[in-house]
């Protein structure tokens, strides 16, 4: 693409931009931590979805110190069923470190940005860009799209090594409105350069696009089948006593990490896997006494098969201060509702009984 092409095709889309770009709260202000926010959410979800969860996180968590004093269990309330919890636990981690080693300032440029925690190459991107018009792309997976069309580029886009090569491209096309051009970019790949029926004849830009050009634009990006999700079993145990039920903290490090849910034996569905969970894990002796409701969860990589095992004290008298462990909890149904959980066990909520026979 000549150069003058390359003024014409950020001329085309800012133009296209400035008239058509969506209302999107975010977009009303111009702050490094409202970006920061918005962008940390936008990852792995959809627009539709993340509007009312910023809309209460801000209002939540208007400044970054706020978020720094927040306490996790109040974030991933105000997290709950937006998944990826790490991305909200490593949002805390960057807002102490704002606020205790650069006195509550953001960075100002994408290298420095890029030492926070939880802040990659593509958020670095957009806050040095849309925040302080710093001229660096921002390159997300609508980007990629983009311009591998454009170019009819028959690199991975899913192959982070190639991820370098697009930077470039953007980069020859950047403006002074750095901000946003980017914004321009993923608003066409979100709106117009979709995945399987782009809107060709109104693309603003479709004079500059050699996949439309040559006749076939869903040929590109080209990206590498994903592995098939691994399947599991999954039993989860539902101890209950006095319309209480245990709930547990998920283990640092691993799936749904640090988030509160029933406790779970995988692949191993026989009462005595069971068993030896309560009473090594929790020192408990129980009994079973039923089956509960069943639910299916996909994960990014894997796919629960979930049943709902009721289990009891085996003495009833016992009481629930035996084990004093600050990673369990007895929770009531109304309590629960103060507490952040994961997607994959909410789906079992209106199927748990709370109460054994008896209660």
């Amino acid at each position: 693409m000549s150069g003058e092409n390359k003024q014409g095709f950020a001329e085309a889309l800012l133009e296209w931009y400035d008239q058509n770009a969506r209302d999107l709260p975010w977009r009303r202000v111009h702050t490094p931590y409202a970006i920061w926010i918005s962008e940390i959410m936008l990852q792995q979800t959809q627009v539709v979805t993340v509007i009312d969860y910023y809309k209460r996180f801000m209002a939540r968590f208007p400044d970054v110190y706020r978020l720094s004093e927040a306490a996790e269990d109040e974030v991933f309330k105000c997290w709950e069923g937006l998944g990826y919890y790490s991305r909200a636990r490593h949002m805390m981690q960057a807002a102490h470190v704002i606020v205790s080693e650069l006195g509550g300032v953001f960075p100002e440029d994408r290298d420095a940005l890029l030492k926070l925690p939880g802040i990659g190459p593509y958020t670095a991107g957009a806050i040095a860009s849309i925040a302080y018009n710093e001229p660096v792309p921002a390159v997300d997976g609508n980007v990629l799209r983009v311009m591998a069309r454009v170019y009819a580029d028959g690199r991975d886009i899913g192959n982070p090594k190639n991820r370098n090569f697009f930077e470039t491209l953007v980069m020859a096309h950047m403006p002074d409105r750095s901000g946003d051009f980017n914004q321009a970019l993923m608003e066409l790949g979100a709106c117009v350069c979709t995945p399987k029926q782009p809107d060709c004849e109104n693309c603003p830009v479709k004079m500059f696009c050699d996949g439309y050009k040559n006749g076939n634009p869903t040929d590109y990006p080209i990206k590498l089948p994903k592995a098939a999700k691994s399947i599991h079993d999954v039993s989860v145990l539902v101890l209950r006593h006095m319309g209480k039920i245990a709930v547990v903290r998920r283990p640092e490090g691993g799936l749904m990490s640090g988030l509160w849910g029933f406790p779970v034996v995988m692949d191993e569905d026989s009462e005595t896997a069971h068993l030896n969970y309560f009473e090594s894990h929790l020192g408990y002796t129980v009994t079973r006494t039923g089956l509960g409701s069943k639910a299916k969860h996909i994960f990014t990589h894997r796919v629960w098969n979930m049943q709902v095992y009721y289990y009891d004290f085996k003495d009833p008298e016992q009481g629930l201060e035996t084990v004093d462990d600050p990673e369990l909890r007895w929770v009531s149904k109304k309590d629960m509702e103060a507490l952040a959980f994961p997607t994959a066990f909410k789906k079992l909520f209106k199927g748990i009984d709370f109460f054994r026979k008896g209660d």
